[in-house]
């Protein structure tokens, strides 16, 4: 991830920006939670996307649903 990505998922995950740069933010701990759960996501996929890529080149019998599941536990 790039840091427009990473500003982007902290933003969504709730941060409040304190000045008029993106160097100083506020958050509190169920807003970190959250942030860390949106990162996760975004990683699954890159990796299922990567699993994907692998399968069709390689003909591999991987299942990228169960990667995804484990974001739902």
């Amino acid at each position: 991830m790039n840091k427009e990505e990473i500003i982007e998922l902290a933003r969504q995950a709730g941060f409040e920006r304190l000045g008029h740069d993106d160097c100083d933010y506020v958050c509190y701990p169920d807003e970190i939670e959250a942030f860390a759960k949106l990162v996760a996501e975004k990683e699954r996929e890159k990796f299922c996307a990567v699993l994907r890529q692998l399968h069709d080149l390689y003909s591999l019998t991987s299942d990228s649903n169960a990667i995804r599941a484990r974001g739902q536990e």
